[in-house]
């Protein structure tokens, strides 16, 4: 009896692309949010026959709170599945980008990529001259003294600086603290790693805050054969200019907020 011949399956990848300011997202952004992301997540962590889980990054950061849910949920499936996350930086995973990021069991990147910035930064305006200038009285009512802290109408005080450093602070330590423990043994112990600062990918292999240099194709077919079958799963996203012509002049303010936020970064 002749039997027959039966192919051995092709290795799968699914691969997300996260990409974008991360926040809450809203009428005008397509901002990363647990939210948006979560049905990509869960198409892509569903195949019981995936060899891994692959995730480019592009981002600048935003939310610290949208970063935080969407790497734990990534680590929650990949535990959940025992399946290996490789995540792969692009042009910048800063910030809280660099949190995404966090989230793989390894991290590659271009030689030029630009990584890290583990930090924290707020930034406002101080306005209250100019309107005394105009001859504009500002009138506001409030129940609690402390609810218009940091309204920029007014002069700053120093307990207004002393609550931005608190905030900033135990933000800033919840961050160390997850890059840490996810590069656990990894980090280059004589560099200060968490000043704000960022660097090139080849920099970062050095010191620890990423794996490697490579890019998503050539690694998923190095680790997993030639024949691995790379599947983009789509994050659902508003393009530029439906955004732009949809939202008018609040459209064009978040279009320019994100670019500003590349351009933080000389992108």
């Amino acid at each position: 009896m002749r039997i027959p011949f039966i192919s051995k399956p092709k290795p799968f990848v699914p691969h997300l692309r996260f990409e974008g300011v991360i926040g809450g997202g809203g009428r005008f952004s397509r901002g990363l949010s647990l939210a948006a992301v979560e049905p990509s997540l869960a198409r892509a962590f569903k195949s019981g026959k995936a060899a891994a889980v692959a995730i480019s990054i592009n981002s600048p950061g935003g939310s610290p709170v949208q970063s935080r849910l969407i790497h734990d949920r990534i680590r929650a499936l990949a535990d959940e599945k025992k399946l290996p996350v490789l995540v792969f930086c692009e042009d910048l995973a800063a910030s809280g980008g660099y949190m995404l990021a966090l989230a793989g069991d390894e991290i590659y990147a271009d030689v030029s990529s630009i990584v890290g910035s583990i930090g924290v930064v707020g930034a406002s305006f101080g306005a209250h001259e100019a309107i005394a200038k105009l001859g504009v009285e500002r009138r506001v009512y409030t129940a609690g003294k402390n609810k218009v802290r940091l309204d920029p109408f007014r002069p700053e005080t120093e307990d207004d600086r002393a609550f931005v450093t608190r905030i900033q602070s135990a933000i800033h330590a919840g961050f160390i603290e997850l890059v840490k423990a996810r590069r656990e043994g990894k980090l280059d112990a004589q560099t200060e790693l968490f000043e704000g600062d960022v660097w090139t990918g080849q920099e970062a292999v050095g010191l620890g805050v990423i794996d490697g240099i490579g890019h998503a194709r050539a690694v998923l077919r190095e680790r997993f054969g030639d024949q691995v079958r790379i599947k983009d799963v789509p994050t659902a996203k508003t393009p530029l200019v439906k955004r732009l012509m949809g939202g008018g002049a609040d459209a064009v303010v978040a279009a320019l907020e994100e670019r500003l936020a590349y351009a933080r970064f000389g992108l």
